[in-house]
């Protein structure tokens, strides 16, 4: 199934482009413009922005699969990560980050079951004074216990409306 680009999204592309050197240069503008507004970068996606640059697939590929914030599937509506570093690591990051997930009832890199949130580990978010730490959508937590996690995770749930994820059709 082709990717069919929203007419913003179009516009964009077409006004972002001329404005470096090399068509190329102007592919993370792209992919950052795309992932804000479909949420995931999917292969599909990835083909249409090649062929907008005139490039080989691959070359789009190596960008979305070398940076960590990019994201090829889609994830929950809101966005948990939580550092697993060696300061975060040492002060409870692990214990923080299976809060979050029995919180929601779901496994690392998952929607969770009321689509609410995806909960997956980050390489470092900067913090190392303050952790354990964990990124939600923008805003960084630090100092978390399990009881700040529980309070973040009913905030999310109070603010959040849940949207249960479709199940897979059954295959006969």
């Amino acid at each position: 199934m082709a990717f069919e680009p929203s007419p913003q999204l179009l516009e964009y592309t077409e006004k972002v482009i001329p404005r470096y050197p090399q068509k190329r240069s102007a592919i993370m503008m792209i992919l950052h413009a795309l992932q804000r507004e479909v949420g995931y970068i999917s292969l599909e996606a990835q083909e249409w922005i090649a062929a907008q640059l005139d490039l080989a697939p691959i070359k789009v590929r190596e960008v979305v699969t070398f940076y960590p914030f990019y994201r090829e599937h889609p994830i929950g509506k809101r966005h948990i990560r939580v550092c697993r570093t060696l300061s975060c690591a040492l002060n409870g990051g692990y214990q923080v980050c299976e809060k979050f997930k029995s919180e929601f009832i779901t496994g690392l890199n998952e929607i969770s079951p009321d689509g609410r949130v995806t909960v997956e580990f980050a390489e470092c978010l900067a913090s190392c004074g303050t952790g354990p730490v964990a990124l939600i959508d923008d805003d960084l937590h630090e100092n978390l216990t399990e009881e700040s996690v529980k309070a973040l995770c009913d905030q999310i749930k109070a603010e959040t409306p849940a949207a249960p994820v479709p199940a897979a059709p059954a295959h006969a």
